[in-house]
């Protein structure tokens, strides 16, 4: 089984990934899903949920409920191939190298003034365009250890040019992460 994990700040290009990703038949799960189902259910603010989700369960309660959706879907799936979008803290990379061992991490990163104007531009309903409440996005998302996750992936993918040359790279990437898969 290949499981890869994407992490970078809100805007940074994760979808991007995840959508070439599923070209290459990868079963693509967003973290951020887990969360806007569960601020849909309580009726609250994205925002407030990812953090009371946290403080309720622990830090790498979204984790545990991605990884229950691999184990129930990978009894099914061939081949056994996942991306798991959005990793926000170091305790959620830890659970996933302890659950799959062959577990690779990709971040990728933009300048605060690139993600704010794509998240200004792709509108989805839990982005503002407001660049204070931007930022204290960006705090909270800080404040989970997304630093220190970005710092110590196996990855590292800067998305500042053109999107042929990010696509470019992270298909290098992601052919690689299959090869080890064959061998």
């Amino acid at each position: 089984m290949k499981v890869i994990g994407v992490s970078g700040m809100p805007g940074s290009g994760k979808g991007v990934i995840s959508r070439l990703a599923k070209k290459y038949n990868f079963k693509i799960i967003r973290m951020g899903d887990v969360i806007r189902e569960e601020a849909l259910k309580r009726k609250e603010d994205v925002g407030e949920t990812a953090v009371d989700l946290r403080r309720q369960y622990g830090p790498s309660v979204v984790a545990k409920i991605c990884i229950e959706k691999i184990q129930k879907n990978s009894l099914e799936a061939t081949p056994k191939k996942y991306l798991i979008e959005g990793i926000r803290s170091p305790y959620e990379v830890e659970l996933f190298q302890e659950n799959f061992p062959e577990f690779t991490l990709i971040s990728v990163f933009s300048k605060t003034k690139t993600r704010f104007g794509r998240i200004s531009k792709r509108k989805r309903f839990d982005d503002s365009d407001l660049f204070l409440e931007f930022k204290k996005r960006d705090e909270r998302e800080l404040g989970f250890g997304i630093g220190t996750v970005i710092a110590t992936s196996d990855y590292l993918i800067v998305n500042e040019g053109p999107l042929w040359k990010f696509k470019k790279e992270i298909k290098k990437i992601l052919e690689k992460e299959l090869k080890k898969l064959r061998a």
